[in-house]
């Protein structure tokens, strides 16, 4: 159960979580972070054109922008991209010169914070005639070794009603953090935007949790609804 799932980990870093609603209508996204350092600590969520943007809630006190400040939602025609990082923008320009969602994030991989190696994880949802498919990605070290990165992508066509998969980037807290293991968790998605939203919130760890994004898409217009929950207001 997500909901235990997320309560029982206090650092699962940050997390995507992609999947269609129980009447099979609405394609869901949703997007957290967490932070353990005052400067991951230091954000917010703001909305950017059909996507948002992580930005600092006391700038003053921001010491590194290079990878807590991107992206992590960009809309192009029917695709809606979901990621922990500035390859928002690799995905997004490499579907724009024909690449596919696997050949964009080539260019990628975890990012440069050793001993962590971070894993890059990204979501494209992509809606077509009443249809709805996804795909997830998450690019990291090879167990801590950085001289590989290990890439995996995993594709869900006409997901079923109620069902989601959930991707983060931790298994859990320590030092090194241990990237995810495995194949994106098989969840539940229940209740409308705001009762999902709000089982999410209250469930990340109260001290660690940062900003949360939640988006429901009608799957037959393309019309959406969106919430943002910031810790910092």
């Amino acid at each position: 159960m997500l909901q235990e799932e997320l309560k029982n980990n206090a650092y699962p870093g940050r997390g995507i979580i992609i999947g269609r609603t129980t009447d099979g209508k609405k394609a869901v996204a949703a997007y957290f972070i967490m932070g353990r350092s005052e400067n991951s600590r230091n954000r917010i969520f703001v909305q950017e054109g059909e996507g948002i943007r992580t930005e600092a809630f006391e700038p003053s006190k921001m010491t590194d922008p290079s990878l807590v400040i991107y992206a992590p939602v960009r809309v192009l025609g029917n695709d809606t991209i979901v990621t922990n990082g500035d390859q928002t923008d690799t995905i997004y320009e490499g579907l724009e010169k024909g690449l596919t969602f696997e050949q964009s994030l080539r260019s990628r991989e975890y990012e440069p914070d050793g001993p962590n190696y971070t894993p890059r994880i990204s979501g494209l949802l992509h809606l077509e005639k009443g249809s709805f498919s996804f795909a997830m990605s998450i690019l990291k070290s090879n167990g801590g070794d950085p001289s590989c990165c290990c890439r995996h992508t995993f594709t869900y066509d006409n997901p079923a009603p109620g069902e989601g998969r959930f991707l983060h980037t931790y298994m859990h807290d320590g030092n090194p953090l241990p990237s995810f293991q495995g194949e994106p968790k098989r969840i539940s998605i229940e209740g409308d935007i705001d009762s999902f939203g709000s089982m999410l919130w209250e469930s990340l760890n109260q001290e660690n949790k940062v900003s949360l994004f939640v988006r429901y898409i009608d799957i037959a217009t393309g019309e959406y609804e969106t919430r943002i929950l910031n810790k910092n207001q």
